[in-house]
């Protein structure tokens, strides 16, 4: 007979294994966070019922209103969830040592950010949808067919990795309160100025290139023109793959653990 061999093998998992397991923690955490499902849900649904039924109130230009802002609508979602959301519970994490605990395992930097990315995506998955569903019932069409949806998709994940990226960079370098504070005002600001919900045709010419630049600028106004029935432009796609690459740098150089 053989004998087996019971002798301790210790290693870590190979990556995508740890980003997996990583990303489904995230997901179980921020579904249980109430506060962040809010602002995640709640708030987006409530802008597009009430720019809906706003009437003149918020001038969105020329098209049906329903069209125009649905897809600001969705930008707000992954902004909220990728960017606010996930800067505030890093931030903490990071103050209470949860993040510390998460530095001594064989988990990398660059696995953090990946894990909390694809958890992002899980959950943005959720609110899109329930978004979507509401705009259609309030009468919105969207054009482009199977190609819009592909648009979609890719417009989405760059986005996501984008806002992701600058909130990791926010979360892994201020204290928790700043970036309670700052993760917020940011969101405002670009809800208000960031092209979200008034399309960027309306701001005035100076700004136009200024809020263009922006990745909340790209996201919403190339989700406008694919839904539009418009092909993507290069240009959207270029400014967000320039913010996510540029932040996810400085972020996985920068992030401090505790």
């Amino acid at each position: 007979m053989t004998s087996l061999d019971l002798s301790p093998a210790p290693g870590a998992q190979p990556l995508p294994h740890m980003v997996a397991a990583h990303a489904l923690m995230e997901t179980r955490l921020l579904l249980r966070n109430g506060e962040q499902l809010l602002l995640a849900i709640a708030i987006p649904l409530l802008l597009l019922v009430g720019g809906a039924e706003a009437g003149g109130l918020i001038d969105l230009g020329p098209g049906r209103r329903i069209d125009v802002l649905t897809p600001g609508v969705l930008a707000l979602a992954v902004l909220s969830t990728s960017f606010t959301s996930l800067a505030i519970a890093t931030a903490f994490e990071r103050r209470y040592g949860v993040l510390k605990r998460l530095g001594a395992s064989p988990l990398p930097r660059s696995g953090l950010l990946l894990g909390k990315v694809a958890s992002l995506l899980v959950i943005e998955a959720v609110q899109l949808s329930l978004i979507a569903a509401l705009a259609l019932a309030l009468g919105w069409r969207p054009s482009g067919g199977v190609y819009a949806v592909a648009a979609v998709g890719l417009l989405v994940t760059l986005g996501t990795s984008a806002f992701a990226a600058l909130g990791l960079l926010m979360a892994g370098t201020l204290r928790a309160e700043a970036t309670l504070a700052a993760a917020n005002l940011v969101y405002v600001v670009l809800l208000a100025a960031g092209a979200v919900v008034v399309p960027l045709a309306k701001y005035p010419e100076w700004m136009q290139p200024v809020v263009a630049a922006l990745p909340s600028g790209a996201l919403a106004e190339g989700l406008r023109e694919v839904t539009a029935g418009a092909p993507l432009g290069w240009q959207r796609l270029a400014v967000l793959a320039c913010w996510s690459a540029g932040a996810a740098a400085v972020a996985v150089r920068t992030f401090r653990w505790e």
